[in-house]
């Protein structure tokens, strides 16, 4: 949640009148506390979390929930649940599968099809977590919209050669979540 493009997000919706709580999953947490890299924990303790954090907030107003990466995907999943009433998800660099082994591609996909709710992601053209190229393969819910982010890749940086910026992106996005006509009852 400290990471730079997390905080430019976190201050970029704040701007646009949302507002945004950030968190890290327990994993992270003692990463931080302790400086060792660790794997993140299991999906369920990653999901009951995630939830724990949703009733922490409270449901009594329009909900949109996201995250970026694996963040994405436990919110995706927390969605395709069905348990909590959401005006929107939000997904950053979806990993659909990783780098280098599309044949996992099920695996982090098979749930997309339950939401219902409306959907944005946001996905780096050259993200190896899936780009334009795998997407293009990708049956996605009706509810899903797609904002590309210009050469991007799985933290939507762009190759200076290419022109774009990652500020650029990140404005990029920020819009795209602004002009998204989320469900805000």
């Amino acid at each position: 949640m400290d990471s730079e493009f997390m905080q430019a997000t976190a201050e970029g919706l704040a701007g646009a009148s949302f507002e945004a709580i950030v968190f890290n999953f327990p994993y992270m947490e003692k990463r931080m506390a302790d400086g060792k890299r660790r794997p993140p924990d299991r999906a369920p303790k990653l999901l009951g979390h995630f939830e724990a954090v949703i009733k922490n907030v409270g449901t009594d107003r329009p909900l949109i929930i996201g995250g970026k990466s694996m963040g994405g995907r436990m919110a995706s999943m927390v969605a395709a649940a069905g348990d909590f009433s959401l005006a929107g998800l939000l997904l950053l660099g979806y990993p659909f599968h990783p780098p280098g082994k599309p044949e996992k591609l099920a695996e982090r996909t098979g749930h997309l099809k339950n939401i219902k709710t409306p959907t944005l992601l946001v996905q780096g053209e050259r993200d190896t977590f899936g780009g334009r190229t795998l997407l293009e393969t990708v049956k996605l819910p009706a509810s899903f919209e797609v904002c590309w982010m210009p050469d991007g890749d799985h933290g939507f940086k762009p190759r200076k050669k290419s022109g774009h910026t990652l500020d650029g992106n990140i404005k990029l996005m920020l819009k795209a979540i602004n002009d998204k006509r989320w469900d805000m009852g």
